[in-house]
């Protein structure tokens, strides 16, 4: 891990930034200051059908807007493509990847229990499959995803990995349990990488020592440590924060059409009044 301390703001430019993520831009700045390190912006742009270049100039904006400043230049995931590739080509080579051509309907239908983000979770249906049988549909050009065998994962991963935490709820040296995520998605069949691999070789190749995220993240940090012990890379400090909620305590969401940094703007809220509402 680096000595000196950097930490990233890393929105995705799939809508506009609401007062959660000013809540998370903020948060993470001022963690920095405390730290005497520095604040990254990461644009985290892989879900190429959502994400587009008008929501990242957008970005930009609201944050000098917020008195935000962040060295140049910013780091891309769309850019880094081969990245993940490759990392996800080290896990395939040690067997722990394998195809899954079932659909979301049918993961529904055959699921038990859910996952902690409250979806369906996977049954391992393709796991048992023959790989005669993948390479059959491969071949045939069956659309597929890449799921991780977390059984094996955790055996080749080992016992006893924890994490540091250190943010706005419980805090202290943390153990993990990835079992309860199932066999992962790793790859996406219409993007070719996932969030949880873009991360966490996003955070070692920037140099991250600190990961400032939400608490509606918490969870996927069980993914995140077992694969940077899978992939070999550095440990970071985690550091979730609160979440902001509306006046009946539910998350804000792009997908809700939440008000937007923008429109508060547009109302005539300054940024004083931004940062007094949310506690800097």
């Amino acid at each position: 891990m680096s000595r000196f301390p950097i930490l990233r703001f890393a929105p995705s430019p799939n809508g506009e930034l609401h007062l959660g993520h000013a809540y998370s831009a903020l948060y993470t700045a001022a963690k920095a200051r405390e730290l005497d390190g520095r604040m990254l912006v990461r644009i985290e742009d892989i879900d190429w059908l959502r994400c587009k270049p008008a929501y990242a100039a957008q970005i930009f904006e609201d944050l000098a807007w917020l008195g935000l400043e962040w060295p140049e230049p910013v780091w891309r995931q769309s850019k880094h493509m081969a990245a993940y590739t490759t990392a996800l080509d080290r896990l395939d080579r040690l067997r722990l990847l394998y195809p899954c051509f079932c659909s979301r309907k049918q993961i529904a239908e055959r699921a038990k229990n859910h996952d902690p983000d409250g979806a369906p979770l996977y049954a391992g249906s393709c796991r048992l499959l023959t790989s005669a049988d993948r390479m059959k549909r491969m071949v045939a050009g069956e659309p597929y995803a890449l799921r991780l065998d977390m059984r094996k994962a955790m055996v080749a991963g080992g016992r006893g990995i924890t994490f540091m935490e250190q943010g706005e709820g419980e805090t202290g040296r943390l153990a993990i349990a990835p079992e309860r995520w199932g066999d992962v998605v790793l790859a996406r069949k219409d993007i070719g990488t996932s969030y949880h691999i873009a991360v966490v070789v996003d955070d070692a190749a920037q140099g991250i020592t600190h990961v400032t995220r939400g608490q509606d993240l918490f969870a996927a940090t069980d993914i995140h440590r077992l694969l940077q012990v899978l992939l070999e890379l550095p440990q970071p400090v985690y550091c979730h924060h609160r979440l902001i909620g509306d006046e009946a305590g539910r998350k804000l969401s792009k997908s809700a059409d939440d008000r937007s940094i923008r429109s508060l703007r547009d109302l005539g809220v300054t940024p004083q009044e931004i940062l007094q509402e949310l506690g800097f």
